[in-house]
């Protein structure tokens, strides 16, 4: 029986029915452990009429989730054409859609229930985002429950809640009243101040308690685990030697795991367990605890050695699943394998394991999996320990984590590689090292990694990594606005790339070719990037294409090209937020809020801006368009915290040692400082300006060089480079207004 919970239960009942009528929705359901989210949508699917079809999955608390956990779980009810596609482990662009289109069509109303979303993986996060964006024009509702007590600031599903749509409806979960709780005491003969006192109304807890036998007032546990532990001590022994097994297991016991683990002759234990509500059987026949509190305590009171056993055997009882079940339970082995410290077995497990997050995009579970890997990695072959460290730096990266730790797996990859005499694994990993280095704003230690990929590739038959490492040689150049040297190894990419029918090669080095001609404003840039942007789309090349429009949505704006920048902007964040590229999505908005900056909306830049600027887990460069708009706009606008924001985007941009994101935070820096009055901090930052690199600033950079060199009146000569400073610009050095 459930107990003030009638208003939440409500509003899940109308939603449903609001679905039924095409209406769909995303419900998130949060609350802290044991607060009774669980009872309270199984009552709520259990009152829903007939079609309506509740497909039900969590996730669990194993060391590395399993990638789309609660979407293996509803696989078979959801038909044979998604089942087959987890089975093929398909990539979440044929994924995410097959299951979109699964509930158009379904002739039912669909509930998708997706339990315990704070131990979701990064595959099944990005999935909530993808069909929480979706749910309002489908006739299905999505109910996300996590535990508000385990999701931090940042904890990644903040964002992933952060992003649905402002429809979603949030239904917080609240302890029981007092008067809730001296209701139940009542029924149990205990103290109700006391016992609302120890549970702060949370059902769980209370039901705990008054389940021990313990009585009065030195009678009660001081804690819950005090009281489940109570419980236990009064079992019979193998009724305990039942639920220890279990304890070991996140989540549910299948039937089949079961039997291996436990026998037949654990049965009645088992059974009598349930009737004591120590344990749940579920409709399917698996067994587990029903609280995930009431197990962990159980867990808790094991000795490390013989949790140790019961892993090994849990792992080893694996062995017997049906076979269909063999690549959905790699996760789950891996995790009992390294509980049970068994190397062995992590080392064969572990990196299937993460290849198959990698295909459903869950590259921070993929990460994890091939870490546990790496804690073996003296006990193996030096073939596989190089391969590890370099898959393991493939999948943080991909992860968007790139630290001192990427850094030294990559150069750890590098001298075994090396000593195997893999020399094209050596230049494969040295230009992926450049790229984690030229990230950091370690440039000229990029510069010297990819040019030693490049001499140690050229000694080998030519093959792709080589005509990569090329165009990654002309991208470090094309940053650096070294526009001979960019074009000259662009070229030489792309002459390798067509040779060997590298498309992929061609795309990228195109890209860095126009854009280094773009942005100087020579011949041919703009259709070079029309070309890489439409070979990009056609081969599926999203991160590409993505980058494509960015490059040229920032040549746009800069160079005034505000009709082409309109339409850049558009195609480009609508096709990155079709396909779930939020940082990309993410750094274009602040493109868009600076076009609206330079038209004058300075309302909408500072929307556009606050808005993502506001968003939290994104990456300083990422933020940072956004931040030095929203700056520059709240400085103009008088608003205190302006200044303070654009020394901020100062010093994110300095880290990265790009130019062309430095200059511009120096130049709002002169502005404020001139409108405040403050001519010695504009000269500074002229200064600053002035003893960069001119012959790599775009016209337009130059002109606003030299136009605040004249407003602040400065008396030495205009840098030479400011000539070539545009129309607009001229002429208002000119005097002409």
């Amino acid at each position: 029986m459930l107990i003030e919970r009638e208003e939440p239960l409500d509003r899940l009942i109308d939603l449903a029915r609001r679905a039924a009528e095409g209406h769909g929705g995303t419900v998130v359901l949060g609350g802290e452990a044991g607060i009774g989210k669980t009872a309270l949508l199984q009552e709520f699917t259990r009152r829903l009429g007939p079609g309506t079809r509740v497909l039900w999955g969590g996730s669990e608390a194993l060391f590395t989730p399993r990638a789309l956990g609660p979407l293996q779980d509803m696989a078979h009810a959801l038909g044979p054409r998604m089942a087959a596609l987890l089975d093929q482990t398909a990539a979440p662009e044929r994924l995410f859609p097959a299951l979109l289109n699964t509930l158009q069509e379904a002739v039912e109303t669909t509930v998708l229930v997706f339990e315990d979303a704070h131990w979701a993986d990064n595959a099944t996060l990005d999935l909530m985002k993808y069909l929480g964006r979706r749910m309002p024009v489908l006739p299905a509702l999505l109910v996300l429950s996590y535990r508000s007590d385990e999701v931090g600031p940042d904890h990644p599903l903040r964002q992933v809640l952060g992003d649905l749509p402002a429809t979603a409806v949030r239904v917080a979960m609240q302890p029981l009243s007092p008067e809730a709780v001296a209701a139940l005491a009542r029924q149990a003969g205990r103290s109700a101040a006391e016992l609302h006192r120890i549970t702060a109304g949370n059902p769980f807890f209370v039901t705990e308690l008054l389940a021990s036998q313990d009585s009065g007032a030195h009678g009660i546990p001081a804690s819950i685990r005090d009281a489940i532990w109570s419980r236990l001590s009064r079992l019979a022994p193998d009724e305990r030697e039942a639920l220890e097994t279990v304890s070991i297991v996140p989540g549910a016991i299948e039937p089949w795991l079961a039997r291996a683990l436990l026998g037949a002759r654990a049965d009645a234990a088992v059974d009598r367990c349930i009737a004591r509500g120590m344990l749940l059987r579920d409709d399917h026949g698996a067994i587990g605890f029903r609280h995930e509190l009431a197990r962990l305590a159980t867990l808790d009171q094991i000795s490390p050695a013989v949790q140790q056993s019961l892993h090994a055997r849990v792992e080893a009882a694996m062995a017997y699943a049906p076979t269909a079940l063999a690549g959905a339970l790699l996760p789950r082995q891996v995790h009992h394998a390294a509980a049970a410290d068994d190397g062995g077995r992590v080392l064969a497990l572990a990196p299937q394991a993460a290849a198959q997050a990698s295909r459903l995009g869950a590259h921070h579970q993929a990460a994890a999996h091939l870490a546990t890997a790496l804690r073996y990695a003296g006990e193996a072959p030096r073939m596989v320990a190089a391969q590890l460290h370099e898959d393991w730096a493939n999948e943080a990266g991909l992860a968007l984590r790139i630290d001192d730790t990427v850094i030294e797996a990559r150069q750890n990859a590098i001298a075994l590689w090396r000593e195997l005499g893999r020399m094209d694994k050596v230049g494969l990993n040295l230009r992926a090292l450049a790229r984690l280095l030229w990230s950091r704003g370690e440039v000229r230690q990029a510069g010297d990694c990819v040019d030693e990929a490049v001499r140690e590739l050229e000694r080998l038959p030519p093959g792709p990594e080589l005509a990569m490492a090329y165009s990654v040689r002309s991208q470090l150049h094309m940053q650096q606005s070294h526009v001979d040297d960019a074009v000259k190894w662009g070229w030489r990419a792309m002459a390798l790339a067509d040779r060997l029918g590298d498309v992929e090669t061609r795309v990228h080095a195109l890209n860095n070719v126009a854009t280094a001609l773009l942005f100087v404003a020579r011949p041919g840039g703009l259709e070079m990037m029309e070309e890489s942007l439409a070979l990009a789309l056609r081969h599926g090349f999203r991160e590409h294409a993505a980058r494509a429009y960015m490059n040229l949505a920032e040549y746009a704006v800069t160079f005034k090209d505000f009709a082409l920048a309109e339409r850049v902007l558009a195609e480009g964040i609508a096709y990155q937020t079709r396909h779930d590229l939020d940082s990309w999505t993410h750094y274009q908005l602040g493109w868009q809020a600076r076009l609206r900056l330079e038209q004058g909306r300075f309302r909408e830049a500072e929307s556009i801006a606050g808005g993502v600027v506001g968003l939290e887990l994104l990456a300083p460069t990422i933020r940072l368009p956004a931040l030095i708009v929203l700056g520059r706009v709240r400085m103009r606008l008088g608003e205190a915290d302006g200044l303070s924001l654009l020394q901020q985007a100062l010093r994110h941009a300095l880290e990265t040692g790009d130019l062309h994101l430095i200059a511009p935070v120096r130049f709002a820096l002169v502005e404020a400082a001139w409108l405040a009055g403050e001519l010695d901090t504009a000269h500074e930052e002229l200064a600053a300006v002035a003893a960069m690199d001119l012959d790599s600033f775009d016209p337009w950079a130059l002109g606003e060089l030299a136009v605040w060199w004249r407003r602040c009146g400065l008396s030495a000569p205009l840098p030479p480079a400011t000539a070539r400073a545009p129309a607009p610009r001229s002429a208002e050095l000119a005097g002409d207004p």
